[in-house]
């Protein structure tokens, strides 16, 4: 029986010793990626500003950062920002390769739903938003005066924030 046990001992030892210098190296994988040709911006180019409504948005990284980056690849965009509290787009564009209308397209070739509205051309973007009077109130309703004054600071809504 002690035989026995050595040989099985002995046995197991040996499966040990050999399975550990089994290693595996890990494969590793070149992928080669091409590299985007920089935006170039004419400096002769004429640029306009333009602001418009999107709708249909329901979320910020999905819907507004989608349509804000489809627009800022195109030839001719500067810069393109969507802002999605207020459903504004602002885009600065060179006035001889980017028209309001492919804009326009841009924005609806995204998804069906978008709806492009309000497009006019600015000389400066908007950056505040005018809001109704009780605006306040509804960000601060049923509370007390100490509450309405921390929820005044807390508030995400951009009329809450303003200072009275």
């Amino acid at each position: 029986m002690n035989i026995l046990k050595y040989i099985l001992v002995l046995t197991v030892l040996v499966l040990f010793a050999y399975s550990c210098k089994n290693k595996v190296e890990p494969e590793l994988k070149t992928i080669e990626v091409s590299a985007e040709a920089e935006k170039t911006i004419d400096p002769n180019a004429t640029f306009a500003k333009a602001e418009f409504t999107i709708d249909g948005m329901t979320c910020e990284i999905g819907c507004a950062k989608t349509i804000e980056k489809k627009i800022a690849k195109m030839e001719g965009v500067k810069s393109a920002k969507i802002d999605f509290d207020k459903k504004l787009a602002m885009v600065e564009y060179n006035e001889a390769k980017v028209t309001p209308t492919s804009l326009e397209e841009t924005v609806t070739n995204v998804a069906d739903i978008y709806k492009v509205s309000n497009m006019k051309t600015v000389d400066a973007f908007s950056t505040t938003k005018k809001c109704s009077a009780d605006c306040r109130e509804a960000c601060c309703a049923n509370k007390t005066e100490t509450e309405k004054k921390i929820c005044a600071a807390d508030c995400k809504k951009s009329c809450c924030a303003q200072k009275a």
